[in-house]
């Protein structure tokens, strides 16, 4: 049912997305800016992360095939891609490469590409998202309406982001760094379980008994 993938969707790539995390790194990588400079970073930062998960979605599967790769095949080994993503938030360890990631750009350039590497690519749009966009629109099976609805739970993951981005400094004050962590976990346990279930998804594609 359409509601029942819209769900899965939007449960996927909110969690994936993460962003309340976001929301704290936002703030180191634009440590310094002006509040006006921070908009731009932020403004700009989530229309490349869109046009990336967009891309993925139209074009992934397509490029399987080119690949020669079953989407059976990219099922088990995104579902597992995630699930490591997924012990990364559980065990907090996510949370100490994105910022690795986001120091090393600071130094490299601290502005002028600030929103399209690291905060679109691959903070916000990094390999777990762009799988879970792939994988998502395999699911989809071609059909339009759900691949709309992709679409548009995808644009309202980034909105929501930017929305975070704008409320980065209120959001650290209330959530601190206690409640950050809780739900960091609480997200990687839910995201654990998705992945277990793309992976069960490709398996049982694979499995004549199954049918």
């Amino acid at each position: 049912m359409l509601v029942d993938y819209v769900t899965s969707a939007l449960a996927t790539l909110l969690v994936v997305a993460d962003p309340l995390l976001m929301s704290a790194l936002f703030l180191g990588i634009t440590h310094g800016m002006t509040a006006d400079h921070r908009r731009q970073v932020a403004l700009r930062g989530t229309i490349i992360a869109f046009a990336i998960l967009l891309a993925a979605g139209l074009g992934g599967a397509k490029l399987l095939d080119l690949l020669g790769i079953s989407l059976s095949a990219f099922r088990i080994a995104g579902g597992l891609l995630l699930l490591s993503a997924a012990a990364e938030m559980v065990f907090d360890r996510r949370s100490e490469r994105l910022k690795a990631t986001a120091e090393q750009a600071i130094t490299v350039d601290h502005v002028k590409n600030i929103a399209a590497f690291p905060l679109a690519i691959p903070l916000m749009a990094g390999p777990g998202a762009i799988t879970a966009m792939i994988l998502l629109a395999g699911r989809a099976e071609g059909r339009a309406e759900y691949l709309v609805a992709l679409y548009g739970v995808a644009a309202l993951v980034m909105a929501a982001c930017f929305v975070c981005f704008l409320l980065a400094e209120r959001i650290s004050r209330l959530m601190g760094i206690t409640g950050r962590a809780v739900t960091s976990r609480l997200l990687g346990i839910i995201l654990a379980a998705l992945a277990v279930q793309f992976v069960i998804d490709g398996v049982g594609a694979i499995t004549p008994w199954t049918h």
